[in-house]
């Protein structure tokens, strides 16, 4: 039997319209007006056919920074980012939207949702630098909301008590790699993990209340 209709219709109406899609972005500071972007990654949140949500695989790159854009040393001693280094393999920020943006473009159309909002940890953080990014470049139809997010610290908080990612993460059983952290495919790994977790277990304790919500009622 095929599944995918009511994948679709799930995911659509569980969240509203919104498709969830971690991002986490590494920055060489605080300012998104003046600190670079120089890593991005985005992971879609899918709906199975059981109403359990997973992550799909990591859409990523490395960012170069944009022309007059300040690197505060502290930050990239904190993400241990070297923006020269040979095999970053780095492309412009142009080229980084589009890679990350465009595929999910596509599943916001696939999954019959309107918009994408942003999941991540202290997502608006990371909201304002992928809003900066656009803004300068000038970048058409970006696919997420302008300012409503998910975000894990509130979630975390929550369901375990904690709000340091890698801490919820090891509450939730998830475990946590000290020598991986800080990088945007690993913190947007965890962050959609722990997402995925809280929904999960949220549906589980509450069927009821689930069940009305993926009814749209």
């Amino acid at each position: 039997m095929n599944q995918e209709p009511k994948m679709r219709e799930g995911i659509a109406q569980r969240f509203r319209g919104f498709l969830p899609v971690v991002i986490d972005v590494e920055t060489a500071g605080f300012d998104p007006q003046r600190h670079a972007l120089l890593e991005i990654a985005a992971i879609i949140i899918r709906m199975g056919p059981d109403g359990r949500l997973e992550p799909a695989a990591p859409i990523a790159c490395h960012v170069i920074p944009f022309l007059g854009s300040e690197l505060d040393p502290s930050a990239l001693a904190f993400n241990k980012i070297d923006p020269d280094h040979p095999f970053r393999e780095a492309i412009s920020e142009w080229d980084a939207l589009t890679r990350i943006l465009a595929p999910i473009r596509k599943a916001v159309k696939s999954t019959g949702c309107t918009r994408a909002v942003l999941v991540g940890h202290n997502a608006h953080f990371d909201l304002a630098f992928l809003k900066a990014a656009v803004e300068r470049t000038g970048f058409k139809r970006n696919p997420f909301h302008a300012f409503s997010v998910f975000d894990t610290v509130s979630l975390a908080a929550l369901m375990f008590g904690q709000t340091v990612l890698a801490r919820a993460s090891q509450e939730a059983g998830l475990g946590w790699q000290t020598s991986e952290a800080h990088s945007a495919i690993y913190d947007a790994q965890q962050t959609a993990r722990l997402f995925c977790t809280i929904i999960n277990r949220w549906n589980e304790l509450d069927p009821v209340r689930v069940w009305e919500l993926n009814k749209g009622r």
